[in-house]
């Protein structure tokens, strides 16, 4: 492994507090090889290990992605939700970020049923077709549709599994990682010292609760995803940060 680190990167990291961990009280020993000390109360990253994990991933997603290759972006946290989201678009991608259907991966072909009939749906309102029915079932029918936007929206275009999923909290989205070990499909994440990082194939150990840290590590990912997302707007400058 490629042990040299760009000193720019190490100060964007650091100027976008993706240094920061938890309160040792919350951290799960296994992130103990990334873990540099402590300050104020909190665990603090290595940023070079961040670092030189960071480019791994890069590496390994713009290899994928120039094969064709299909990322599915998965983050349900609220405040990461727009970034990934905007990324993920940019980049041409699936994302997942409201919330984790059980069986998405481990039961795609029903999943994929009902990406159809959200479809269909979509398509028979579009057409006037849905307003022969009374107001009651009508309103049903909308709700369906919002309902089924809000799970599946972001994976409509997913017609195959995805090959490698570039997750945000390793803790939050556990039956993600769940479901893509079970099937063999690699994964990209951030982890935070409260993660497991043993579960994936390539963990950077990095703030994932932070905007301004998920933002800077998020779209430094999507550039390797794809050319769009390397026209995304630079991460704003940092504010201070609350952590716990």
């Amino acid at each position: 492994m490629n042990t040299s680190v760009d000193e720019k990167l190490l100060k964007d990291m650091l100027a976008h507090a993706v240094h920061f961990g938890h309160r040792p009280s919350k951290w799960n020993p296994k992130m103990a090889a990334y873990i540099y000390g402590k300050y104020s109360g909190v665990h603090v990253f290595d940023l070079k290990k961040t670092a030189i994990a960071l480019e791994e991933s890069c590496k390994f997603l713009q290899r994928l992605s120039s094969e064709g290759k299909t990322v599915l972006f998965v983050s349900t946290k609220q405040q990461a939700i727009k970034i990934v989201e905007d990324v993920a678009k940019e980049c041409g991608m699936p994302h997942i970020t409201h919330k984790w259907v059980p069986g998405l991966l481990t039961n795609f072909n029903t999943i994929k049923k009902r990406i159809k009939y959200l479809q269909t749906l979509k398509e028979q309102q579009k057409a006037g077709e849905l307003d022969k029915y009374t107001k009651k079932e009508a309103l049903g029918f909308k709700k369906t549709i919002e309902k089924l936007e809000d799970a599946l929206g972001g994976v409509q275009e997913m017609h195959k599994l995805p090959d490698v999923l570039l997750v945000v909290d390793v803790v939050r989205e556990k039956i993600a990682i769940k479901e893509a070990n079970k099937l063999n499909i690699p994964i990209v994440a951030i982890v935070d010292s409260n993660g497991d990082p043993s579960n994936v194939t390539y963990p950077i150990p990095a703030n994932d609760d932070a905007i301004h840290s998920i933002q800077f590590l998020i779209q430094y990912l999507g550039k390797a995803v794809g050319k769009k997302a390397s026209k995304a707007a630079l991460p704003v400058a940092a504010a201070p940060v609350s952590v716990s």
